[in-house]
């Protein structure tokens, strides 16, 4: 996200108007509901964590306990508790269908 100078973006009179509610304040102008998107589609972010995920679930499985995990993954034991139990969660659902 960057910030714009109000003057370059919007017309006299509507900067005027703006400046009546916020007078030389930083604000944020969410972006239309159409124009939204998720988290980490722009870097791929989100596919990566999904992958380490996996793997990490796949290790526990083949029997590494979750202090070698910690270690492997440079994570804390809370989290990669968390991780085993969502993807537990998530392989039961499928399971199930």
């Amino acid at each position: 996200m960057s910030y714009s100078n109000g003057k370059d973006i919007f017309p006299s009179e509507v900067l005027e108007i703006i400046q009546n509610y916020v007078d030389g304040e930083y604000i944020y102008i969410p972006r239309k509901d159409e124009n939204k998107i998720a988290w980490g589609e722009l870097t791929k972010s989100k596919n990566e964590l999904l992958k380490r995920n996996t793997n990490i679930y796949e290790d526990y499985l083949k029997g590494m306990s979750t202090q070698l995990l910690s270690e492997k993954y440079y994570l804390s034991p809370k989290s990669i508790q968390r991780i085993v139990s969502e993807k537990k969660k998530c392989c039961n659902i499928e399971c199930a269908t």
